[in-house]
């Protein structure tokens, strides 16, 4: 997790440099229904690579917004979830499909 002097002074610029990247908001929105493994997360963010998805996973695990889980079984098992600061997003990621939604049907 960042401290207090490595974050912006602005808090639109922490939220940004936290999730300001179409892949990290994607991962999220999936988390967001329930815990996924990493072959979950790829199949349902359409493009993403699995070096992107990867480095992305452990932003968002370092920024303390998911929480990886690992089984000790064989084959090992990874499972993805969303801490109690990722889980605050959702009013954030709802208020973006309510705009995205505003904004295309005011399209022509």
């Amino acid at each position: 997790m960042l401290t207090k002097d490595e974050l912006p002074e602005c808090p639109v610029a922490t939220t940004v440099q936290l999730i300001g990247n179409k892949w990290k908001l994607l991962i999220i929105r999936n988390l967001l229904s329930a815990p996924q493994r990493f072959t979950q997360l790829k199949a349902g963010i359409p493009g993403i690579s699995q070096k992107v998805l990867t480095d992305n996973l452990r932003a968002l695990e370092r920024d303390g917004i998911l929480l990886r889980e690992v089984y000790a079984q064989i084959p090992p098992k990874v499972v993805y979830s969303l801490t109690e600061i990722g889980q605050s997003l959702l009013p954030i990621i709802d208020r973006m499909a309510d705009w995205g939604n505003f904004y295309k049907s005011q399209s022509v």
